[in-house]
């Protein structure tokens, strides 16, 4: 899976945890730039992320991951290491 197929998809996660089809992500998007994006809100999405792409997250690489563009390319990572 492409970095911009995984973006498209963690934007739809977006868009249905945050009920606001208008938030628009770039790599560079951070929980700032996110209203309602807050630490409840944050683990229920590594949670919906985890699920949509049946992969599981380390407490470490969660540290890591500063913005959606480290986000996404863990996922990429993650997904690549399954062979998907």
């Amino acid at each position: 899976m492409q970095n911009s197929e995984i973006l498209a998809k963690v934007t739809e996660i977006f868009h249905d945890l945050f009920d606001d089809p208008s938030i628009v992500l770039s790599p560079e998007t951070t929980a700032a730039n996110v209203p309602g994006w807050d630490s409840f809100n944050h683990i229920n999405l590594i949670i919906s992320i985890e699920a949509e792409f049946r992969i599981k997250f380390q407490p470490a690489e969660l540290e890591t991951m500063h913005n959606v563009g480290a986000l996404v390319d863990r996922i990429e990572r993650k997904l690549a290491e399954q062979g998907r």
